[in-house]
Formats: structure tokens, sequence, C-alpha cells
């Protein structure tokens, strides 16, 4: 009693490896059939998309409609499918539903279950963009932006709070110089803001400008200012990308070349 029989002990073994293999085509893009699905995948996001813009598009005709409504069901159809065979080899499934990428894929389909029919709300609509997140989950390139992201969290930390130290001071200084002058314009800090952000991120839209001495000479200052600001973290990201990348070469030295472990 309490004793499997050989024969549910095989489905059971069998079960498993059926989950084993689909992890593996899911996970792992060095496989024909992983690139496959990369291929399908992305021409889908691509699909998706479009819809998504031509849905914008003021007069449609109601041809060009039911054709976007059956592009979308069939997004949406696929899209489902991806999410349940990844939910079904999940080896944690909850930590897959928690996770960064099970929620993108989750609200990459959530938005057609709540518009085809059901609910006519475009903030969810907008919930769809959140498809092209789903590239990152078969591109190098994205992982090796995200690791450069934890190498510099500090150091991106420290610069994001130097820099609205920077842009609020500059406010304050273009305040004292132009509220005089240019009531309208510089009526108040808050108003300085806006000017203070176009100045320093050197955008420049014109819209704004000092005419007194002082407001120039201190618009020349925040210039240079504003360029090591523009800068700074360009050359930051670009080291992390190169310590980023001289971990996933050794990353990948480390790991055993296939059969490597079955010679000794």
């Amino acid at each position: 009693m309490g004793r499997q029989s050989p024969l549910s002990l095989v489905s059971m073994e069998k079960f498993v490896e059926i989950r084993i293999q689909l992890r593996d085509i899911l996970e792992n893009s060095t496989t024909r059939m992983s690139k496959i699905i990369y291929w399908v995948i992305h021409c889908l996001i691509i699909t998706a998309l479009v819809s998504f813009t031509v849905h914008t598009l003021p007069e449609l005709s109601p041809t060009a409609k039911q054709i976007l409504y059956l592009v979308d069901l069939a997004c949406l159809c696929l899209f489902s499918v991806e999410y349940l065979l990844r939910l079904f080899a999940a080896e944690n499934r909850f930590r897959f539903v928690c996770s960064f990428f099970g929620i993108v894929d989750l609200l990459a389909i959530l938005p057609y279950f709540l518009t085809l029919g059901l609910f006519d709300m475009r903030v969810l609509r907008l919930l769809r963009l959140l498809q092209l997140f789903k590239v990152a989950r078969y591109n190098k390139v994205f992982k090796r932006y995200y690791r450069a992201c934890l190498l510099l969290r500090v150091d991106l930390a420290f610069f994001l709070a130097v820099a609205l130290i920077t842009v609020y001071l500059a406010a304050v200084g273009i305040y004292h110089f132009e509220n005089l002058a240019q009531p309208d314009k510089f009526g108040s800090i808050f108003q300085s803001l806006w000017w203070s952000v176009v100045t320093l991120t050197t955008v420049g839209y014109g819209d704004v400008f000092p005419i007194t001495t002082g407001g120039k000479v201190f618009t020349f200052v925040l210039l240079i200012i504003g360029l090591g600001l523009v800068s700074v973290p360009a050359g930051l990201v670009a080291s992390a990308l190169g310590e980023a990348r001289e971990i996933e070469k050794v990353e990948e030295k480390g790991k055993p070349e296939y059969g490597e472990t079955h010679e000794q």
C-alpha cells in the first residue's frame, strides 16, 4: 500500500523530463529551436507594436479595424501560450510569476483581455508598450546594460543627487539675476526650474533666456557645468559596460564544454 506503480513512476519521470527540455528550449538561446522561438517572438512584438500604432489613426475603415482586431487576437493567443509554457517549465513557478520578466510577460497580455470587447480603457492599452521589455529576455546586450547599471548603482545614485542639487542651485541663481527684468518668465524658483533643466542638459529650447549681464555670465558658467553633467554619466556607463563584458568572458570561460565532464 502507498507504493506507486512502475507505470506512474515512468510517467512522472517523463513529465519532469518534458519540463526540463522545455525550459532548456525557452531559456537556452543556442539551440535551433530556441533561435526559431527567438525570431518568432521578435516578429510578434513588432507586429503588436505596429498594430498598436495603426490603432491611433483617426479614420480607420471597418475592414481595417477588423484586421487589426484579428491581429491583436492572434498576438494575444501566441503571447498567452508563451507565458503558460514558461510558467509550466519554470523550476519555481511562484518565483517566475514575481520576477521582472514574469510580470512583464503578464502585463504584456493583460491589456488584450481587458480591451478586446471587455473594456475600452486607453490607459490599459499603453501597457502593451511593455512588450518592448520582452526583447531584453533574448538579448545579451540588454543583460549587459542591466549588469552595468547594477555595478554603477551607487555611483549613479550619488551623481543623480549632485545633479538635482545643481539644478536647484541654478534655478535659484537665475531667479536672482532675472526676476526683476523678466517677472513673467522668472517669477519664482519653480518657474526657473524649467530653464535650469533645459540649460544644464544643453538642450536650449530658446523659449526662456536671460537678458541681464549677470544672467548671461551665470548662464555661460552653467553651460560649462552642463557639459560635465552630460559627459560624466556617459563615461561611467562606458566603463561599466567594459567591466560587464569582461565578467561575461570570465563566466563563459568557466562554463564546461559539452562532453568535458564525461572525458574523465
